[in-house]
Parts: structure tokens; C-alpha cells; sequence
């Protein structure tokens, strides 16, 4: 019906069924935290349902390392969910009578794990969420916080690839969702899972994910990285929704760097720096050797009666502040106060380039007009693919009613 342009209030009078997922493919490669966001009816939560096959979708695929799970039997999608899915709920689903230790091996116990293994590998996963020493104690004796760590390492306890969180987070006051999202973080570096992230919190969105998908009435609005988002909202949804984000905490470096223009110590004398400097209109450039930066030459030291005769490096001033290119915007607050460029370098401490301090008040600043204006064309292409990161852990496409 909706392929012929029935509308969803039509289809739900006609035949009593509501459109929750309809149009929505997407992509999530393997290592990857793909977060979607959406308020209340949005659909998010359906579509949780419908990677793990608590749901069938009316039509299309859900791909699972290019295995299409949306058709499988009840037996299969148990076979399925028991190898390479685990979840993590709001609502803790803790067995109140068992110990913390039985409730997080519960799982490979349904697997028929032995006993052995499946106390070492509950132990092991309970001493990456920090609560091995509540292994005999029981739910009601745990925090909220502590409990959501032992749903966490239910999962982990598994051992599977594909980790669904359903707003697991949701219930908890602030400061300790604060911790558990930061455990998350710390815990994805070690052990590089998939995790389908569902969330109504905006803010939570922008920490956690790699990539973020909007979802309003059943469809994906926008998918992008949280630079994408917050700097070029596809519509006038997400841009609501973005408008009082903090972008100096979502934004990199990158986006204020500009070419750095370095001088090389090997040719560079105090005229040919001079003459850069008013060719370029800047007070300040860097001094380099083989890409690396020695210090930061400024007009005034340049010009300083006991700089003349004197080495350039003898000149240059080396109390520098610097910075990497993937560094948040505000990181780079107390940098400015030094008064001279930073200098971001990689890895390898090699000059890439410099941020003017003025760049990151504009940025900024001015970035929430830029926004309501709809200019995004300078914005960066996103981060593309970790080096550890494999192709595809998982391909959607489907509608659902």
C-alpha cells in the first residue's frame, strides 16, 4: 500500500496495522557504533526489533555478514541471536534470585556452555565493567548504575559481534549516565564490537557515535558523523535539534586548520621571513626542519634590533602550543591564549598545519548563523573508515507495518 502512495493514517484505518519502519537503509561497518536517535514513535525501537528478529519486516532485508535474517524460522533467528547478536536493555531484565555472576553467565548457560568456561568467561566480563568483586551479591543489592554494568556484561559474557543497546542508558540519573557512556567508550577500544545504539538524547548521540542516523516517522532524516550533523542539518528538523549543541565540543580541529605556510630552517633567512609574512598578512609563521616544528617566528622578534644577525632558530620563540587535527574545538581554548598560531601536527609531530585563535571564535560563534542560513559546503568529509575496521558487519533495507 505505501508503494501505491497510500498514506500511514490511511493504511491504519484500512487495515488496523501502523507503519513503524518504512524506506530506511543503511550501512554499519564492523568496529562501529551506529547510533540512532529519534524521539518518542519515531520507530527506533521497531527497528532495534527488526535486526534481532523480534520483528518481521513486511518487506526487504536485514544483512548480517551479507546473510539475510529477515526471512529465517524461529528456530534459525534463535540460532542467530545466540552466535552473533547480544542485547542490552533500559529496563535491566536481571533475574532478581540469581547471583550477579549467574545473571551475566545466563546467557552461555542457554548456549549450553559448561560451567567452567562460563564462570571464567561471566568473571572475565565482569572485570572489564569494574564489578568483579559483586560477583555473589545480588541485584537488589547493586545501584541502577551497577546494575545496567552487569546487563553490559551479560552481553559481553556472549562473546558475539553485534551488540544491540536499546536506550540502556535511559534510566539512569545523569551523572551515572555520564559514567556509563564513557564506560562504553573506554570499553569499544579494547574490544571493537558493532553496536546498534538506540537513544532519544541528542547529546548522548553526538558522544557515542561513529556514525548517527535521525529518525522521524519512520524514516531516516539524515545519516552522517556528528560533525555532519551539527554543521550541515539536512532539514529544518535536525537543525532544531542541533541549534543550542555545543559545537566546539563536536567539531575537530581540522575544521579552523589552515595551510601553515612553514618556513624551512635549511633556505629560510630573516628577510625571505619577512617578506612570507607580508605576503601572506600574518604576524607569525613556523619555523620547520625536515616537517617538524622548531618554534614560531613572530614580526616583532624578527624585527627586535637583537634578533638582527642572529640564527633563526636562535629567534624563534620555542614555548609553542600544539595540538593533534582530531582534537575537539574546545580543547584548543587555552591553546589560544598563548598568542601565537597553534600548531597541529600528526602522528608523527610533523606540521600539518595552524588554527589562528580568532578562527575558533568565528567558528563558533558564528557557526549557529551559518546553520539557519543552510551553508554547510565547507564543511569536512567525515572520518573515513579505522584501519582495523572491516567492511560490513551489517546492510539493511526494509519497510515495515
Amino acid at each position: 500500500m505505501l508503494e501505491n502512495g497510500s498514506a500511514k493514517e490511511a493504511i491504519l484505518r484500512e487495515t488496523g496495522s501502523v507503519v513503524g519502519v518504512h524506506d530506511v537503509n543503511f550501512d554499519i561497518e564492523a568496529g562501529q557504533i551506529f547510533v540512532v536517535m529519534g524521539l518518542s514513535g519515531s520507530g527506533k525501537s521497531t527497528l532495534i526489533r527488526m535486526l534481532n528478529g523480534l520483528i518481521q519486516p513486511t518487506a526487504g532485508e536485514v544483512l548480517i555478514d551479507g546473510e539475510n535474517v529477515a526471512n529465517r524460522s524461529d528456530a534459525e533467528i534463535i540460532q542467530i541471536r545466540r552466535g552473533k547478536i547480544a542485547m542490552v536493555f533500559q529496563h535491566f531484565a536481571l533475574f532478581p534470585h540469581k547471583t550477579v555472576m549467574d545473571n551475566v553467565a545466563y546467557g552461555l548457560k542457554v548456549k549450553g556452555t559448561d560451567a567452567a568456561t562460563r564462570d571464567a568467561r561471566a568473571i572475565e566480563a565482569l572485570e572489564r565493567v569494574g564489578l568483579s568483586a559483586y560477583a555473589r551479591s545480588y541485584p537488589e543489592q547493586l545501584s541502577g548504575g551497577m546494575q545496567q554494568r552487569v546487563g553490559l556484561a551479560r552481553a559481553l559474557a556472549a562473546d558475539v559481534d553485534i551488540l544491540l543497546m536499546d536506550e540502556p542508558f535511559g534510566a539512569l540519573d545523569p551523572l551515572i549516565r555520564r559514567d556509563m557512556q564513557e564506560e562504553l567508550l573506554r570499553l569499544q577500544q579494547s574490544l571493537n564490537k558493532t553496536i546498534v545504539f538506540i537513544t532519544h538524547d541528542l547529546n548522548e548521540a553526538l558522544m557515542l557515535g561513529d556514525r548517527i542516523a535521525i529518525m522521524k516517522g519512520g524514516r531516516f532524516v539524515q545519516v552522517g558523523t556528528a560533525e555532519e550533523i551539527v554543521g550541515a542539518p539536512a532539514d529544518e528538523y535536525v537543525a532544531a535539534f542541533t541549534q543550542d549543541i555545543d559545537r566546539s565540543r563536536v567539531f575537530s580541529t581540522m575544521r579552523v586548520t589552515e595551510p601553515a605556510h612553514a618556513l624551512d630552517s635549511a633556505n629560510a633567512t630573516r628577510e625571505t621571513a619577512l617578506a612570507a609574512m607580508r605576503s601572506l598578512g600574518r604576524d607569525a609563521l613556523y619555523l620547520v626542519e625536515a616537517g617538524l616544528p622548531l618554534g614560531v617566528l613572530t614580526h616583532r622578534s624578527l624585527t627586535d634590533a637583537t634578533a638582527v644577525g642572529q640564527s633563526l632558530e636562535a629567534v624563534a620563540r620555542r614555548d609553542f602550543p600544539r595540538t593533534s587535527g582530531n582534537a575537539p574545538i574546545y580543547t584548543l581554548y587555552p591553546l589560544a591564549s598563548h598568542g601565537v598560531p597553534i600548531a597541529v601536527v600528526d602522528d608523527d609531530d610533523r606540521l600539518i598545519g595552524i588554527v589562528e585563535p580568532g578562527a575558533i571564535c568565528r567558528e563558533v560563534g558564528l557557526g549557529n548563523e551559518r546553520d539557519r542560513t543552510g551553508s554547510g559546503a565547507d564543511l569536512p568529509p567525515g572520518p573515513g573508515p579505522g584501519p582495523n575496521r572491516q567492511p560490513l558487519a551489517a546492510s539493511m533495507q526494509e519497510g515495515a507495518s
